[in-house]
């Protein structure tokens, strides 16, 4: 189903493909509001979850942040048990909030331990512990993602930087641009934000390419996760594309969501349950709900006790040490469960049918509802969403927590320009229309001149993106401004209106309009053109703002009349190329333009309601129409444009792509907490090993083979300076530095190295020596077998088996006087038997032996001279020669079992004669017939099996 190619340049210097073969992974990061999944591609693993250092598939977004201590996921959950405050979760609900938000309120409402202040210069929030520990949820966030990558990286096993991020389909500019801020404190390049439900679909639809077709398939995708809730209708189809043929394609169709309905409020209903029983309990004077400690222990248990009722019908829950040292233990079934959440449950159909009501479509076209997240686990959720779309059942035919992860991968490698994958068109949906405002003054019947507010729509609710859009202004000459705005949001409800923030993107103001007209006084004005551009991240970006003109010119030869000139500007929204070349040639007339991700295939124009850009005209009765309409396209004859580029300005409130710095309160910054996680890594690392070595070193003390190999002076030594070393590390070593632990460790270290090495040689001397034995006995077998080769036959010459002869005696010699050498020495001196010099000695002996193997393999039988003796004659001297030569048969050959004797150097190599063989000299005449006779066979084979202390063995052949 998928296929990953890497893609290196063929002209790239070694160097660089190198480099390039060794981090060209790419992660996904599908960011929840309790928990993330990682996950990467790298050549030769296509898809894969990364665990994480529990070797778990997913991670809790938790940050710990205490004194000198910054501990992320599951070990930061443990240290929210006893001291939530320092402890940081659910930061999604506040990123890109203004801290006057109601969802800020809320969320202090349910984390009581956290303070939260207001940012006075973003006007936003922040986490205060101290005047020196201030984190915005931007920070925290950039951090949690940080950290991501690292786990990706040491799952990857090489360097990632680039990755594809999930959020919300519901997140707006604002919480869009507030997760690129934290991406960007994290180092972490984003390929592109991709809707959690898009990447869902994606996934879905990349395992069933092969059921996809030319036929419309609608789908719904139900995701209750931790946090929210979203319901998305899809539809499958293959399209015909200009680059690559018929593809299959995904177009989110309908998207409806509830920003609260989610698993965790459900958590927090059953923790404020449980405590309610242990107040009534009355095991204590003391409210529960007020001791933050006691809360964070029954919130970890309420969600225990929420997964274990979705599988049982009561369960006894209980929590030791919960208040006072008082024990809680008390029964909670399904059905209180549910009373409790009753609310909660009649709201889930409520994104089912907004997102109906956004595609403009019924139930009945919707051919499956499939289950995402979590918290449709609940038995409550599946049964009241199952009788709100009115089917047979519902999907449960994807991996509920892994979807989105596995999707969002697949598109970063897609994205990638390491990977090449299967196409798979995107088709992304605004969920939020935006529009242009303006006011101009206007001249009313009477002669008395009036302010018109103007509007006209940008993005449609639903519109698809990647798209350009283009605004012209048609009746100003002077420096004016405009207002980039959120459309009608009548859609939403009370609370989501309450929590959008505000409705302004940004105001433009535009200078040098009245100085572009007094440039081209001689020619027509064609009106001021901005440039719109809604990216694969579904973030708006102003491009460039241009007044046009036309003129007439004179027909040159070859040339046409209409000649196009165009001057662009630089980017409004802070950076950019001031001159995007891709955009000179762009038509005057109000346009529409769909562009697909970069480098990527894109799939034909949308087949239902376009949008254009609008046009402010002229006459008082076009101003007149209505938002949305299409405009005639402007064909100009026999004119001559120019663009004169206009300067723009930005309020920078809620800007996007503006550069933004992180808050540095604690007068660190990320980068140096970062430093100082790796600074603790390596105190620890360092610790641990001192420790081990300590320990680990004084229970040596005590066994027989280092015993026998220290003096008794030299065991003192080594004793007492591990007894101080111990109790160097009671008193002062927990809170040394890496420096001073690093130093004591290298000098007990240096202070046992001559015992551990005496104690290392010792160990490997049986096997090393077995191997050289086995080495000696095999190459002299093979050198005197080869000595009995005729000398017409002999393929070997006689300076390289007398070398092989003198390896050999050295050899022995050397094993037979080292060894008795090393007798002699007390074990704990140093030896002179080394390992190293028995490897040597083995490599030397197998170099010269496997020389001689490599020439026999390759050797050709010399030519025998065809035989014209008569048959008699033949036998004759076929039976003669048993006596005048010895005839080494195979070894299968052999039917008396014989004892293996080691062969010296000086000794023959055992032989035996053939016995029982046909002698007829026909059976040396028809060298075809190789079982005629095995001891006058055209061909002897001799097998050996030079075993050394890897096992080979080798076989050749010989010719006689």
């Amino acid at each position: 189903v998928l296929t990953l190619h890497m893609v290196i340049p063929s002209k790239t210097p070694a160097c660089v493909k190198h480099w390039q073969i060794s981090s060209v992974a790419v992660m996904s990061v599908d960011l929840g509001s309790e928990w993330m999944k990682v996950a990467i591609v790298k050549p030769g693993v296509p898809m894969e979850i990364a665990l994480n250092k529990e070797s778990r598939r997913k991670t809790p977004i938790a940050v710990c942040l205490k004194e000198n201590e910054r501990l992320f996921g599951d070990s930061a959950l443990g240290v929210s048990v006893k001291n939530p405050k320092f402890v940081y979760r659910y930061l999604q609900s506040l990123l890109g909030k203004k801290h006057d938000n109601p969802q800020v309120a809320f969320y202090q409402k349910r984390f009581s331990e956290h303070q939260l202040v207001k940012d006075a210069s973003r006007g936003t929030v922040l986490f205060r512990n101290s005047e020196e520990m201030q984190y915005s949820p931007e920070e925290l966030l950039g951090m949690v993602l940080n950290y991501s990558r690292g786990l990706a990286q040491d799952f990857a096993e090489q360097p990632i930087k680039d990755a594809v991020i999930t959020v919300p389909a519901f997140f707006n500019q604002a919480e869009r641009r507030a997760v690129l801020q934290a991406a960007q404190m994290a180092g972490v390049k984003v390929l592109q934000l991709i809707n959690d439900n898009t990447a869902v679909a994606l996934n879905y639809g990349v395992f069933r390419r092969k059921d996809i077709n030319s036929t419309a398939q609608n789908m719904m995708f139900y995701d209750m996760g931790s946090g929210s809730t979203t319901a998305t209708i899809v539809t499958y189809q293959t399209v015909k594309t200009k680059d690559s043929g018929t593809q299959p394609q995904l177009q989110i169709r309908g998207v409806g969501f509830d920003r609260s309905l989610g698993g965790f409020e459900m958590d927090l209903r059953l923790r404020d349950h449980l405590a309610k029983l242990f107040n009534e309990q009355k095991k204590t004077k003391k409210d529960v709900r007020e001791n933050h400690r006691a809360m964070a222990k029954l919130l970890k248990e309420a969600q225990r006790l929420k997964t274990v009722l979705s599988a049982n019908a009561e369960f006894m829950a209980q929590v030791e040490g919960l208040l006072d040292e008082m024990d809680f233990k008390a029964k909670v079934t399904r059905v209180e469960f549910e009373a409790l959440c009753a609310d909660l449950f009649e709201r889930v159909p409520g994104p089912v049918q907004e997102a109906l009501s956004s595609a403009e479509m019924s139930l009945d076209e919707i051919e499956q509802v499939i289950l995402v997240g979590g918290s449709t686990r609940v038995p409550k959720v599946q049964e009241v969403l199952l009788k709100a779309v009115g089917k047979e059942e519902l999907g449960k035919n994807i991996n509920a927590d892994e979807a989105a992860a596995m999707g969002a991968v697949y598109q970063a490698a897609a994205l990638s320009k390491a990977f090449k994958v299967k196409p798979f068109l995107v088709r992304e949906a605004a969920v939020f229309p935006i529009q242009v405002e303006f006011t101009r003054e206007t001249e009313d019947e009477d002669g008395s001149r009036s302010l018109k507010h103007n509007k006209r729509i940008l993005f449609q609710r639903m519109a698809p993106y990647p798209q350009r859009k283009v605004i012209t202004f048609n009746r100003y000459t002077d420096d004016f401004a405009f207002d980039i705005n959120y459309g009608d949001l009548s859609f939403l409800g009370q609370n989501d209106l309450s929590v959008f923030g505000s409705l302004n993107l940004t105001t433009v103001q535009l200078s040098g309009v009245s100085s572009s007209f007094q440039k081209h006084m001689d020619a027509e004005s064609k009106g001021i053109k901005a440039h719109f551009n809604m990216d694969e991240s579904g973030m708006l970006l102003l491009d460039r703002v241009e007044s046009v003109f036309e003129t007439i010119v004179e027909e040159k030869d070859e040339e046409s009349t209409l000649t196009k000139l165009g001057n662009t500007i630089s980017s409004l929204f802070g950076g950019g190329s001031s001159e995007p070349n891709a955009n000179v040639t762009e038509p005057v007339q109000d346009e529409e333009e769909v562009h697909t991700e970069p480098g990527k295939e894109q799939g034909q124009k949308e087949q239902g309601q376009k949008e254009q850009g609008q046009k402010e005209e002229a006459a008082p009765q076009e101003e007149k129409q209505e938002p949305g309409e299409k405009q005639e396209e402007e064909v100009p004859t026999q004119e001559k444009t120019k663009g004169e580029a206009l300067d723009s300005k930005a309020d920078p409130q809620v800007n996007t792509r503006l550069s933004w710095i992180p808050h540095g309160r604690s007068a660190l910054g990320l980068q140096d907490l970062t430093d100082r996680d790796l600074e603790k890594q390596e105190r620890e690392k360092t610790l641990n090993s001192l420790e081990a070595f300590i320990f680990e070193t004084q229970d040596k003390m005590y066994q027989e083979e280092y015993q026998a190999v220290v003096s008794e002076e030299e065991k003192e030594a080594i004793t007492t300076k591990l007894s101080e070393a111990s109790a160097w590390m009671d008193e002062d070593g927990y809170s040394a530095v890496t420096k001073e632990l690093r130093e004591k460790l290298q000098e007990l270290r240096k202070l046992c190295k001559a015992m551990f090495f005496r104690v290392e040689e010792r160990r490997k001397w049986p096997d090393h020596l077995a191997a050289l034995e086995s080495m000696l006995n095999h190459s002299s077998f093979f050198l005197r077998s080869v000595k009995l080769t005729p000398e017409d036959d002999q393929i070997f010459t006689e300076v390289e088996l007398k070398t092989l002869d003198r390896v050999i005696n050295e050899t022995i010699t050397w094993k037979n006087d080292t060894v008795a050498e090393q007798e002699k020495r007390s074990p704990t001196e140093r030896p002179v038997l080394l390992s190293k010099d028995i490897e040597s000695k083995l490599s030397l002996l197998d170099r010269e032996v496997h020389y001689l193997l490599n020439k026999a393999k390759f050797a050709k039988p010399r030519a025998k001279a065809k035989a014209n003796s008569t048959a008699s004659e033949s036998s004759s001297k076929a039976n003669s020669s048993k006596t005048e030569e010895k005839v080494i048969p195979p070894k299968e050959e052999t039917k008396d079992k014989e004892t293996t004797k080691v062969v010296q150097p000086e000794e023959e190599p055992p032989t035996k004669e053939p016995t029982g063989q046909n002698t007829d000299s026909s059976s040396q005449s028809q060298p075809k017939d190789e079982t005629a006779s095995t001891g006058t066979s055209a061909k002897a084979t001799i097998l050996l099996h030079v075993q050394l202390g890897t096992q080979l063995s080798y076989n050749f052949s010989l010719y006689k």
